[in-house]
């Protein structure tokens, strides 16, 4: 990697990270926008939504995905608006936390992962989430929506790499044949959670593991769509990704595969309804409909429906992201709490430091 593409390398990811300081900043002194006003029932809350006629919903997923359920919930819901838009989790977040802190949110439905978790819980509206429908096990830390799932996998080109080369473990990685720009991983490191959520594992195994594997000159990239793209090109043999990104290129036609590599993350995305958003019963509604099974079956076909958050391969046609984690052998496990969100987010920044990338 030259010195000019490090500095823009470096100098991308920084934004990414000034991002998130910026956020929790503003959080800590934002406007008092008490709670919205909803009814306690669902049929008086769709009263109310069709009142409010228009909801604004922001997610990192682009919008040809999120159509079909979109048609979906406008048709059983005539007369209401869903205007989407898509945005990038830490952006979303950043520029959502100034909007409280002046009093004038335009989001009605937000999406936190990762990183954006824990500030999002301070600038979620308490929804009485179970009196409109929503399981109880689709509720997170009282006012987020398990909605879908992006699993973190190890991804090959299988026209570089015959199945019976394929790593198994973590540990296989650090074989010299995948040495040399033959891995890409993304430089924040949010492939290696696992490490801190399987009890086997652990954040002193993850430091040593990082520091071998960085030892092997692996192929670092900004985030896991840029490393995906390397991966289906051929540029690099096996690196990683998301679920939902080798199913949508496998269904294009490239030649990539998940690899056995286990374990990993559930990584579960949630919804969640801002304080202070305009149209709180409309967003309410378009939620608690979003984690629905019918609305599930739909985001299905785009590879964006929920998983078990710990393995579970009883019924693994449940869903194409499920299927898919069941065929290659995986198994994976849940953040449970807001505390475990909090703790990954140190350890991400101990994890960049063994890889070399450092970017938090």
């Amino acid at each position: 990697m030259t010195a000019r593409t490090m500095r823009h390398r470096t100098r991308r990811l920084a934004a990414a990270g000034a991002a998130l300081t910026v956020l929790g900043a503003v959080t800590a002194c934002g406007a008092d926008l008490g709670t919205a006003d909803l009814p306690p029932t669902s049929g008086e809350l769709v009263e109310q939504a069709m009142d409010e006629g228009e909801v604004h919903w922001e997610a990192a997923k682009p919008l040809k995905q999120m159509q079909p359920v979109i048609d979906l919930f406008e048709k059983k819901y005539p007369g209401i608006d869903v205007q989407y838009t898509e945005a990038k989790a830490p952006e979303q977040a950043s520029r959502l936390s100034v909007e409280q802190a002046a009093g004038r949110v335009s989001i009605d439905v937000a999406n936190a992962v990762g990183q954006t978790v824990v500030p999002s819980a301070k600038m979620a509206d308490a929804i009485p989430w179970s009196a409109y429908g929503v399981a109880a096990d689709n509720i997170f830390n009282k006012n987020f929506v398990y909605t879908w799932a992006a699993p973190k996998v190890w991804v090959y080109n299988t026209e570089r790499v015959p199945s019976s080369d394929l790593p198994r473990t973590w540990d296989d990685l650090l074989d010299a044949r995948w040495s040399g720009g033959a891995v890409a991983a993304d430089s924040p490191a949010q492939f290696m959670a696992v490490w801190d959520l399987a009890p086997s594992m652990g954040q002193d195994k993850a430091v040593t593991w990082a520091e071998q594997f960085a030892a092997r000159r692996p192929h670092y990239t900004p985030t896991v769509n840029e490393a995906e793209a390397l991966i289906e090109s051929g540029q690099v043999a096996i690196g990683t990704s998301l679920v939902n990104l080798v199913l949508q290129a496998r269904a294009k036609g490239a030649p990539v595969a998940i690899a056995p590599l286990s374990p990993t993350s559930a990584s579960e995305a949630y919804l969640y309804v801002p304080k202070g958003a305009p149209h709180p019963a409309a967003a309410a509604l378009l939620t608690s409909f979003l984690s629905t099974e019918e609305a599930q079956r739909v985001l299905g076909k785009t590879y964006n429906s929920r998983i078990p958050s710990s393995t579970d391969c009883s019924d693994p046609d449940e869903s194409p992201t499920l299927k898919a984690m069941c065929d290659a052998g995986l198994k994976w496990f849940p953040t449970p709490a807001l505390g475990d969100y909090q703790r990954l987010s140190a350890f991400s920044v101990k994890a960049q430091k063994a890889l070399g990338t450092d970017i938090s």
